[in-house]
């Protein structure tokens, strides 16, 4: 058995703007298992959240000190794993977990979902991410989604430095952008907003009459997520019974705990496996998360199809996707995925179903 630890760039076709910074390239990584003749694959990579960050370096570090442990385990056996996930922070236990998962369903000869017993069959449209900016670029931005896609869900970021009046200028002019293609096209059309706590409480207040007007579906993590867990779940329990729209957390949801911590005060969830850690948590996360009547989101960073692919093993679980990270890359190294229009479908193949596009991602480790 053998690991190895690899690493390539992503370029976003359009950079992303949102209330912490703007995105134009990456650094991923590629953990893969080479065992019985089958390659599983995982993907991590440095991201930060407001709150708590990490580099992609240091997950490079960790991950090749984790190799050596690694060797020693048996993949067709998982259970042996879980001491060693347990001890790795959430990215480098992302790759561990979706590489011996994808191993194993390769393994077995069938994709996760179906060994979860789930419908893959069971289509869901994925929305489509605005970015912040002028009103101009980012109305521009939403046209070339729409000639790419139909793109009948779009998430607008929100919390601008530029303060509540530029907020409010580009919502409007976005629900107004939505309701004439609406009207066009005969459908109707999502608006979901994401202001990745870019807000205050009196802020996210002020902002609620503008979003009901704007005909917004969501409001996801409008306040600035805090270390603090029992101040951060007195944010959104103060926040919720005016909120008209499903108040829906991310950057402060990234484990069981917090899922627990924040249930009685949301509507919902964002589940992204670099903050949990993997799919095994995201499962239990959303098997868990449907027990307590929340919804679900399963959305991403600058991924490429590897990432967004695994994360679309839990689709048939999810009523809100965001996985058009790899929509906007000029470079994604690997291929999968399926698409029809907006609708994302987890692949039929075996494991995760994602292939790479060529091999020569710069090898960075081998074992």
């Amino acid at each position: 058995m053998g690991w190895r630890l690899r690493q390539f760039n992503l370029t976003k076709a359009v950079p992303l703007a949102i209330s912490r910074g703007i995105t134009a390239s990456v650094v991923r990584l590629e953990l893969s298992l080479q065992h019985l003749g089958i390659t599983g694959r995982g993907e991590t990579g440095g991201f930060e959240t407001g709150h708590r960050a990490y580099s992609t370096d240091a997950v490079t570090r960790e991950l090749r000190d984790s190799l050596d442990r690694l060797t020693g385990l048996d993949p067709c056996r998982p259970q042996d794993f879980e001491s060693l996930l347990e001890s790795l922070t959430p990215p480098a236990r992302c790759a561990v977990d979706l590489a011996l998962w994808d191993w194993y369903g390769q393994w077995l000869g069938h994709p996760l979902w179906r060994i979860w017993g789930l419908d893959g069959e069971h289509g869901v449209a994925t929305s489509v991410t605005l970015g912040l900016g002028p009103v101009s670029a980012v109305l521009d931005r939403l046209n070339r989604w729409w000639e790419l896609l139909p793109a009948s869900r779009v998430k607008l970021k929100l919390g601008s430095p530029e303060g509540l009046d530029h907020d409010r200028v580009l919502l409007a002019a976005v629900a107004e952008a939505i309701d004439r293609h609406s009207q066009d096209l005969g459908a109707s059309i999502e608006l979901q907003v994401d202001a990745n706590g870019g807000w205050s409480l009196d802020q996210a207040r002020l902002m609620l009459h503008s979003l009901q007007q704007s005909l917004v579906v969501l409001l996801e993590q409008p306040l600035a997520p805090d270390a603090d867990p029992d101040k951060d779940r007195e944010g959104f329990a103060a926040l919720q019974p005016d909120c008209p729209m499903p108040l829906v957390a991310d950057e402060s949801c990234w484990d069981l705990e917090d899922l627990l911590r924040l249930a009685p005060v949301v509507d919902g969830v964002n589940l992204k496996l670099l903050k949990t850690g993997g799919l095994s948590q995201a499962l239990l996360m959303a098997r868990i998360a449907r027990c307590h009547g929340l919804d679900l989101m399963v959305g991403c960073y600058s991924d490429s199809r590897l990432l967004n692919g695994a994360a679309a093993q839990l689709l048939p679980l999810i009523r809100w996707p965001d996985l058009d990270s790899h929509l906007n890359l000029v470079d994604d190294p690997y291929i999968g995925l399926p698409l029809d229009a907006d609708v994302l479908r987890p692949s039929p193949d075996p494991g995760l179903g994602i292939r790479p596009r060529m091999e020569t991602i710069e090898s960075i480790t081998t074992e």
